[in-house]
């Protein structure tokens, strides 16, 4: 468990439901106070200057995470920064390879945005803004998941992501999400080769300086088939794990033309 950038053996889960607990008892406060560290992206010693309102809760959300990420290289990745806590985020028991990071100070938030896109290992990793609510379910449901039951059972809840991936329209089209940047033509054939595609169907996405996206879109035969590669969902091509999303031909044609 890490606690003001410092490690200590948190294996049994104890130092970590301690400490995680302060962060929610306390709140905004918990920050209050310096961790005493000569760190260089360390905020000025408090009291804050926010006006009428709590700093902001200091934590980002990491997306692309390999799944033998541990804690340290979570430290490691965000050298310099204080880590108060790193929440790795389950579904069924298996690693999403996403995980919430909460940090010493909220100024070190926008430092921590400067990963975005960066590597940890052969991977790289996205970096979000996140907030205390999201961090606070994603805790609630790692303790519900450990259990195998929901952390609100009776309650409707709102669409997840892969609830909207199952009840999207499916034109026969796929966008592609997490590749490789040296992934090819031939490799997303490799990675659908249940299924009969040409090199033609295949459209890798770059980015403004001519350089692979990380994204790509893949035209297939027809709308069943397409649905049917959603089984592909979160496998992995290389070392990196890939996202699908339904997709239609004017959000393909939009990202290609950006790329250009």
């Amino acid at each position: 468990m890490f606690y003001r950038g410092k490690y200590t053996d948190g294996a049994d889960g104890r130092e970590m439901g301690a400490k995680r607990q302060r962060i929610i008892d306390q709140g905004p406060s918990f920050y209050g106070a310096s961790p005493g560290s000569s760190f260089m992206y360390n905020a000025p010693p408090p009291p804050y200057t926010y006006v009428s309102q709590p700093p902001p809760f200091p934590v980002v959300r990491l997306r692309g995470l390999p799944f033998d990420c541990t804690e340290a290289d979570v430290a490691e990745f965000f050298h310099g920064l204080d880590i108060v806590d790193v929440l790795f985020v389950h579904k069924n028991g298996k690693f999403t390879g996403e995980a919430f990071c909460i940090l010493g100070y909220p100024l070190q938030v926008d430092f921590a945005l400067q990963k975005n896109r960066q590597n940890m290992g052969r991977r790289y990793v996205e970096v979000f803004r996140s907030k205390r609510q999201e961090y606070y379910k994603a805790i609630a449901n790692e303790v519900a998941d450990a259990r195998g039951g929901s952390p609100r059972r009776n309650v409707p809840r709102a669409k997840s992501s892969d609830d909207a991936k199952d009840s999207a329209e499916h034109t026969g089209i796929l966008r592609l999400r997490g590749l490789p940047f040296s992934a090819g033509k031939d490799d997303i054939i490799e990675f659908f080769k249940d299924f009969v595609l040409s090199e033609d169907a295949i459209h890798i996405v770059m980015n403004s300086e001519g350089r692979p996206s990380g994204e790509a879109f893949v035209e297939f035969a027809n709308a069943e088939d397409s649905k049917a590669a959603m089984a592909k969902d979160r496998m992995t091509l290389g070392s990196r794990y890939i996202e699908l999303f339904p997709s239609s031909p004017e959000e393909m044609d939009d990202a290609i033309s950006r790329g250009r």
